[in-house]
């Protein structure tokens, strides 16, 4: 799917205001450094709104808070046996609006995702690889009208019930919040780990920033973000790329830890993704520098 022009969210957006229209001063605080990695950064007066429970802020503009749109955003391949349930969850956790794009899977994967209520599915015809997926979902989102887009991988390893602490730190004023694994050898393989501080390495070594967990698909973005963040790689490496965005625009990021459920199931595909693939990923990485 080609990249789609970004339309204007008008008509979505009819209850906003801009911070003059409410009369609120330009008044900044530092926000000190909290624990979980995140980083320090100036407030705006959207984010100061933000913490009293008022608005949210987009592009410049205040959103009260309850109008805001969330979209969850799920890149599947060959999903089939768990998606349906992934969806379900996300939605008892309240949030009913979800775009799954089915990458080229052999299986029913997009048609399982059909059959869950109110989801939005769609469809690559080839497997382009996970960057291409989040594209594509992306660009939906936009059109959707999302304030805020929040990824999750779609073989149930991610708490639906960790949504929440990423989407109020969007609120209050980062660009992007990433989510981060722990490291542990008690819940995590050993080469998993190793693989994943190698990933931080490489991606810090070719992009400048250091972040804990780079390879994390447990993300939110702010709409702003979504503007900013230009990617030109369709497969793994897409997710180091956005760290290159994170820097280069400067944005305003933060991390938080985030549950990991590893299953028989989750695992599996993991050992799959061998030691071949993960070379072409970063040579891929350094060609696209």
């Amino acid at each position: 799917m080609g990249r789609a022009k970004s339309t204007g969210t008008a008509g979505a957006l009819t209850r906003t205001a801009h911070l003059s229209d409410v009369g609120v001063s330009g008044y900044t605080s530092e926000n000190p450094s909290k624990t979980g990695g995140h980083r320090s950064v100036r407030s705006t007066p959207a984010a100061i709104l933000s913490r009293e429970g008022i608005a949210h802020e987009a592009g410049g503009r205040v959103i009260p808070l309850a109008k805001r749109k969330i979209v969850v955003l799920i890149p599947a391949y060959n999903e089939e046996s768990v998606i349906g349930d992934v969806l379900r969850q996300i939605r008892l956790a309240g949030y009913p609006d979800i775009v799954v794009v089915d990458d080229g899977s052999a299986d029913e994967t997009y048609q399982k995702a059909q059959q869950v209520e109110g989801v939005i599915a769609l469809r690559h015809f080839l497997n382009r690889g996970k960057g291409a997926a989040m594209k594509t979902g992306i660009e939906a989102a936009k059109l959707l009208g999302a304030d805020v887009v929040v990824t999750m991988d779609g073989d149930g390893q991610h708490d639906p019930g960790d949504i929440g602490r990423l989407v109020s730190l969007v609120d209050e004023g980062y660009d992007v919040v990433l989510g981060t694994r722990v490291m542990d050898r008690a819940t995590m393989p050993s080469w998993k780990i190793v693989a994943n501080k190698s990933g931080n390495f490489f991606t810090w070594l070719l992009y400048g920033l250091w972040v804990t967990d780079s390879q994390s698909g447990f993300r939110a973005f702010s709409r702003r973000a979504l503007e900013s963040i230009e990617t030109r790689t369709d497969r793994y490496e897409y997710d180091s790329e956005v760290i290159r965005e994170i820097s280069r625009h400067r944005l305003r990021f933060t991390e938080v830890p985030v549950a990991v459920h590893y299953t028989p199931y989750s695992q599996g595909k993991a050992a799959r993704q061998s030691l071949k693939n993960g070379l072409k990923t970063l040579f891929r990485m350094f060609l696209n520098t």
